[in-house]
């Protein structure tokens, strides 16, 4: 991004399909970046990624998920398989939060993560946004979108100077705590959107 920016970035799409599409792409940009980091500096890139991935998929959860459902064909079970993966996701991001960058795991832990993430985020692509979009019309698609984005600035994925400040408490805690207060955030954004 060329100018600097000192609140949350916020994506500009509107579509909730190509907004969830564009943060499939911020993910695996913050994996790369963690894989790279000196062992020592781990451990904010790391706290980026689970703070965009714990913000992700609640919005997943809370918002696509549930027209999914009854929206596609086969919409049932599409999200079961859907909800499986991140539940082996999440349970890995709650071991790798708790034990830590320097975690003599972390790296192995951390490829075990982004294949289990990559593989979800394959499959809902496929089975599921393909289908969210031909089955819901751009005002419904808009109106999800709305939800993600108020989500997603909780969880920057670049540093910017004085928003941890303004974002920290939010954004403290395990990534079970994370979501909880990115499911209100979520719920409150979409009571308005209605």
């Amino acid at each position: 991004m060329g100018k600097s920016q000192t609140v949350p970035e916020v994506m500009g799409e509107n579509d909730v399909v190509d907004l969830l599409l564009r943060q499939h792409a911020l993910i695996r940009d913050l994996f790369d970046e963690v894989e790279k980091a000196p062992a020592g500096e781990r451990a904010e890139p790391f706290r980026r990624l689970v703070r965009l991935l714990a913000v992700h998929e609640t919005a997943e959860e809370e918002i696509v998920h549930p027209y999914a459902r009854h929206k596609i064909d086969g919409g049932e079970a599409v999200v079961e398989d859907r909800l499986a993966e991140e539940k082996e996701a999440k349970q890995l991001l709650v071991r790798m939060d708790e034990a830590g960058a320097e975690d003599p795991r972390f790296l192995t832990d951390l490829a075990a993560l982004r294949a289990a993430v990559t593989a979800h985020a394959r499959a809902e692509e496929r089975y599921e946004f393909t289908q969210l979009r031909a089955e819901t019309s751009e005002a419904e698609r808009r109106a999800m979108a709305a939800g993600v984005k108020a989500a997603e600035a909780m969880a920057p994925t670049h540093p910017h100077p004085g928003v941890e400040s303004a974002t920290k408490n939010l954004l403290v805690g395990t990534p079970i705590a994370i979501m909880d207060r990115a499911r209100d955030v979520i719920r409150d954004a979409m009571g308005k959107a209605s």
